[in-house]
């Protein structure tokens, strides 16, 4: 029985020794990976510092920030006006022809760059072609008569002349006739004479009398058909001058049959077809000037107080993120926009509700060759416009208006 208590008592022995060392084995893992509570304030009063300053770090970048944002905004943001409500713009021109016909040829592509007087489109020229060979032949018709009737003024000159000088010659001879009636009566009446003598004599007088009122007659005559071929011939001018403009309309309608580009831009818009049938005022293409373009900004009635033509404009261009063009104010709208709406309000009848007007700016995009071929009418823009300059302006204003 001792020997078996004994045999008992040896692992139960074993037992309580592993478990006091596994104890004290916890008991140092535990010691090595706790903190000791005395160096906890330590720790804490370090980190008070340090958050401080931090916290002044802060505080003194934000002053400095609120400072220059304050000086900035003092010397430069409250003279900025600005507006998103801001578009490009091209005054673009529509191709239309002059004179009818059928389209013979279409020049350019869509797209495509031309240069001012660049042809565009032909129609067919055999008709206008017709018009002007039958204009020059009029023309010469009409040159043909102003010769034929100059050539009959000389006639009718010379036989003026010539009616005159007969008229002459009767005026000799009834002196004549009558010096030879006056001397012979005398003698009748002595009897020097016969009376046979003197009624010759007479009889011839009147003759000759009568030949002169004929001839004088012959040359008024002649004088009237010079002044009714004059007048023939002022005609005849009226009417060659009719002809050669006729002559410079067919020319006209002929150069009009080929469309060429009045300004330098690109081809839009284009509709026109080889063979379709065109009529003037037709609307073919449109040709845009980029390299014209300008901004018109619609700012508010309450920004444009102090806008003046010639401030700065800084643009930024939706379609060019992150650049930033420059232009310049050339004029206003001589109203807004509302004054030049197909249906203009009329704030005189009905409910009234204010509503802020916007006026029209029109603004000289200062740009270079490169950064124009990407620009294109009617790309959106936000628009600020530096209005420091006006400060003078703004002041003489005041006095202006300020009431004694």
């Amino acid at each position: 029985m001792n020997f078996n208590a004994a045999r008992l008592a040896v692992p139960h022995s074993s037992k309580a020794t592993a478990c006091t060392r596994w104890q004290e084995n916890s008991g140092e893992i535990m010691s090595a990976t706790a903190p000791a509570r005395g160096d906890q304030p330590a720790d804490a009063a370090r980190s008070k510092p340090s958050r401080k300053r931090v916290l002044i770090a802060i505080g003194i970048v934000a002053v400095v920030v609120g400072v220059a944002w304050g000086f900035r905004w003092w010397t430069v943001g409250r003279f900025i006006e600005s507006t998103d409500d801001a578009y490009l713009k091209a005054d673009s021109v529509t191709i239309a022809p002059k004179v009818s016909g059928y389209i013979t040829e279409v020049l350019v592509d869509d797209n495509q760059a031309v240069a001012a007087g660049a042809p565009l489109a032909r129609l067919d020229t055999r008709q206008y072609q017709a018009s002007l060979d039958q204009a020059r032949a009029t023309l010469d018709a009409r040159a043909a008569d102003i010769q034929h009737a100059e050539a009959q003024l000389k006639q009718q000159q010379a036989n003026a002349e010539q009616a005159k000088a007969q008229a002459e010659v009767s005026r000799l001879s009834l002196a004549h006739a009558e010096d030879d009636v006056t001397r012979y009566r005398p003698l009748v009446a002595t009897g020097a004479e016969t009376a046979e003598r003197l009624a010759s004599l007479v009889s011839t007088r009147d003759q000759a009398r009568a030949t002169l009122a004929a001839n004088l007659a012959a040359a008024r005559s002649a004088a009237t058909q010079i002044g009714a071929t004059e007048a023939q011939i002022a005609q005849a001018h009226a009417q060659n001058e009719a002809a050669q403009a006729q002559l410079n309309n067919s020319k006209l309608d002929l150069n009009d049959t080929t469309l060429v580009s009045p300004v330098a831009g690109r081809v839009g818009d284009r509709t026109v077809r080889v063979g379709q049938y065109v009529q003037p005022g037709t609307r073919l293409m449109t040709v845009v000037p980029v390299e014209a373009l300008y901004l018109e900004a619609n700012f508010k009635e309450t920004q444009v107080g102090r806008m003046r033509v010639g401030q700065p404009a800084t643009l930024h261009v939706d379609a060019l993120k992150g650049t930033a063009l420059h232009g310049v104010v050339e004029s206003f709208a001589p109203g807004t926009g509302a004054q030049f709406a197909l249906l203009p309000p009329e704030n005189a009848t009905g409910n009234f509700t204010k509503i802020v007007q916007r006026v029209p700016v029109r603004i000289r995009v200062d740009t270079g060759p490169e950064t124009r071929k990407v620009l294109l009418p009617g790309l959106s823009v936000t628009v600020d416009i530096d209005t420091k300059s006006a400060d003078d302006d703004s002041h003489r204003i005041a006095a202006e208006n300020r009431h004694e």
